[in-house]
């Protein structure tokens, strides 16, 4: 057998946390080589509970939420609420490289957890805490969501459409919980270089609000510098100032996203001498329209003949020629759609894997490295399917 040579292989790593984003923190971990045990109480991790479910089965084994952000980890049940859970949870710390918590204050004080005794016991322990608001701060246990951090963190007043009288809609796909899990994985890494010079471990505290706040694109710089607060605009990045309409329908019913990108005089060349070649250019070759200021008062009446434009081509069609010219544009997918993406199966980006009933394909690392091989994701592990190795009263504990 080959030696796993990817770069946290041999890192133990504890996972303490039931939301997204330590739990994602733990999968990035694990992908990349950790041995992360995930502690879960009685009963399980409540991201066991969250739908949709396999094969409708709602037993706490067959949550796809769960099998997404827990692939190849240990599942260790401990009642922390209990002294001896406390104390097989210091047992496994003797030897942990990481432990990863989502616990705010108040539940900490609950548990008797002090994280300074922590560090005092464990010197060389790197505890990464990823939680809604952080360790301290008047909103220090103040409750969450994906949803609620978006709002605060400003991402979601500038996700909607160019009728600024619907209200702001919520990006989908957990991205607040990601963005902490991203500067989790950093910090970590940060303090795993950071004990490689000096031996010891430290504190690393991770804020879902700090995070998302920080990621908001030019929102800071444009209110910093012009006083402009940001526009949301259907299917576009926010900016300061209401933009051109880029998405374009195919005969197809698709829909393709086209940056004409008006102040560039060559993209809109490419795009001109393509529609040109197919007898739909129209006026769009005088030379009146090569200068980027009255294309872009004209911009209505130029859409309207792109948009004629596209709705000869299919999606497919549009975007392997728009290419093909060097013109920016792209296909929008429905992400079931992407499951039979030609570029991502070319890329061996779909991995098949055991499962808890048989055989399941599963999405793949989102790098490729030249120096290790990722293997196929492991299965997500049922329910104190690891406890034996954790002391003979583990079992007791998860009854």
């Amino acid at each position: 057998m080959q030696p796993d040579m990817r770069p946290y292989a041999g890192l133990k790593v504890v996972e303490l946390s039931e939301d997204a984003a330590g739990e994602m923190t733990g999968k990035y971990l694990a992908e990349l080589g950790a041995d992360v045990i995930k502690v879960e109480p009685p009963g399980g991790a409540a991201s066991r509970r969250i739908g949709p479910f396999a094969q409708g089965k709602q037993d706490g084994e067959h949550s796809l939420h769960f099998w997404f952000y827990n692939p190849g980890k240990n599942s260790v049940v401990v009642d922390l609420d209990d002294p001896r859970g406390i104390t097989m949870l210091r047992d496994m710390l003797r030897d942990a490289d990481l432990l990863i918590i989502g616990y705010q204050p108040a539940r900490l004080a609950e548990l008797g957890l002090d994280y300074a005794e922590l560090q005092s016991a464990f010197p060389s322990l790197i505890i990464v805490s990823v939680t809604p608001y952080g360790l301290e701060g008047p909103w220090a246990d103040y409750r969450s969501s994906d949803l609620v951090a978006l709002a605060g963190g400003g991402q979601l007043n500038v996700s909607g459409y160019d009728d600024h009288s619907i209200p702001p809609i919520r990006p989908g796909g957990n991205q607040a919980y990601h963005i902490a899990a991203s500067f989790g994985l950093a910090g970590a890494e940060i303090a795993l270089l950071q004990r490689q010079a000096d031996g010891l471990g430290q504190l690393v505290d991770v804020s879902m609000h700090d995070s998302c706040a920080i990621t908001v694109e030019l929102a800071f710089a444009f209110w910093e510098y012009q006083k402009a607060p940001m526009l949301r605009q259907t299917c576009r990045h926010a900016q300061p100032m209401m933009t051109h309409c880029a998405l374009f329908e195919c005969a197809d019913g698709r829909y393709i996203y086209a940056v004409i990108m008006l102040a560039e005089p060559k993209p809109w060349k490419a795009l001109v001498a393509w529609m040109e070649e197919e007898g739909m250019a129209l006026d769009l070759v005088e030379d009146r329209f090569f200068d980027a200021k009255y294309r872009q008062e004209n911009f209505g009446y130029v859409s309207e003949i792109v948009e004629c434009f596209f709705l000869t081509k299919t999606a497919e069609e549009a975007y392997h020629q728009g290419q093909a010219r060097e013109i920016p544009i792209g296909m929008l997918h429905a992400p079931e759609e992407l499951v039979d993406d030609a570029h991502l199966a070319a890329r061996g980006f779909w991995r098949d894997t055991a499962g808890i009933d048989g055989p399941i394909r599963y999405p793949g690392a989102p790098f490729v490295f030249s120096g290790f091989a990722i293997p196929a994701p492991a299965r997500p592990p049922r329910l104190g399917e690891h406890n034996g190795p954790f002391r003979r009263d583990a079992l007791s504990l998860a009854r």
